[in-house]
């Protein structure tokens, strides 16, 4: 999605050519939504990061195209791309979204990352992850650019109110995005007799899939569990909601969260990787100690306390959330560092 939304805003300005794994999700969804944008997608068939595949399609769509800038959304592949890159005059810019754990500054690691201009991190908690894990050239430099919200919101400052607390977690359903950790959560509410409903919007990771539901089952209160699955109209969700609970392990910097602050919902998550940087950005949220769920449960306590004589200003919120993440500021930080 991330690909997606940068691509539909670079290519108001410049041409722009989407090549993308065959098969996959942005396939699906540009043959859906997008067959008439400006964006020409272009796909290529492989099984393993180092393909010949995509090294030729590569090279033959800079040589086709006389294309001078690449923005690049990955990491294994990049391998390929170093010698689709060989020996060609590129603008190489690479984006980082999410955190990484192993250090990449072995002698091949260095060789691969040597062709690449800019590092683009989305945070400064992922800019500090780069320096650390990333190998960079005597030519590399670190950006910061904050990603853009992919709608503007619909702001509800008065959210009718009834007895069920209804709490939202947006975000693909896998390990460590914070699905289970809601669901624990939500334990103190069933246990004190508050009536809630725990709303769970994304795609499931079919690896996952097992364990989730056996997680779900065993709950007293799976009634109280909606899992909606991937859907384009998410706004809704953000509307019909009181709290966002958002308790991920290692996020990046999450587009669900931020467009959660940009609706003016009460917001909680872990303290950890980039949650810290939104406040000191001025957002006001809920923060519980990382990993812990005891904390987290109060925290949700406190948040429910607050939600009918709200203390945060949902409003000013909502306005600094449209312009941190403005999209023509996003836009134009790009188009800066393109040649």
């Amino acid at each position: 999605m991330d690909a997606i939304k940068l691509a539909r805003l670079l290519c108001e300005d410049v041409s722009v050519t989407l090549l993308v794994k065959s098969g996959c999700f942005i396939e699906s969804y540009y043959q859906k939504y997008m067959l008439d944008s400006n964006v020409d997608l272009k796909t290529v068939k492989f099984s393993t990061a180092f393909s010949l595949a995509i090294i030729r399609k590569a090279r033959s769509l800079l040589q086709e195209r006389t294309i001078r800038n690449v923005v690049f959304f990955g990491a294994s592949e990049l391998r390929s791309l170093y010698f689709a890159f060989l020996g060609r005059d590129l603008n190489v810019l690479v984006r980082h979204g999410t955190t990484k754990t192993r250090p990449k500054k072995d002698w091949l690691h260095r060789l691969v990352y040597s062709c690449v201009n800019y590092h683009i991190a989305i945070c400064q908690h992922l800019a500090d992850n780069v320096k650390a894990i990333i190998p960079f050239a005597e030519k590399t430099q670190l950006k910061i650019i904050y990603p853009s919200l992919r709608q503007k919101p619909e702001l509800i400052l008065n959210r009718k109110k009834d007895e069920t607390v209804r709490l939202l977690h947006i975000g693909r359903i896998a390990d460590g995005k914070g699905q289970r950790e809601a669901i624990e959560a939500c334990s103190i509410l069933y246990e004190r007799d508050i009536p809630f409903e725990l709303v769970l919007v994304g795609e499931i990771d079919p690896d996952y899939e097992k364990s989730f539901n056996e997680q779900l089952n065993k709950k007293p209160y799976i009634d109280a569990i909606r899992v909606v699955g991937y859907t384009d109209v998410v706004g809704k969700y953000y509307q019909q909601a009181d709290i966002f609970i958002f308790p991920s392990k290692g996020e990046g910097l999450s587009n669900s969260f931020i467009e959660a602050l940009s609706y003016g919902l009460i917001c909680i998550a872990y303290e950890n990787t980039s949650f810290p940087e939104l406040q000191q950005l001025g957002f006001a949220f809920y923060l519980a100690q990382d990993k812990d769920i005891e904390d987290l449960k109060n925290k949700l306590l406190k948040a429910i306390e607050q939600r009918n004589k709200v203390s945060i200003p949902l409003l000013e919120q909502s306005n600094l959330a449209l312009r941190v993440f403005s999209a023509e500021w996003e836009k134009n930080e790009y188009l800066d560092l393109l040649q």
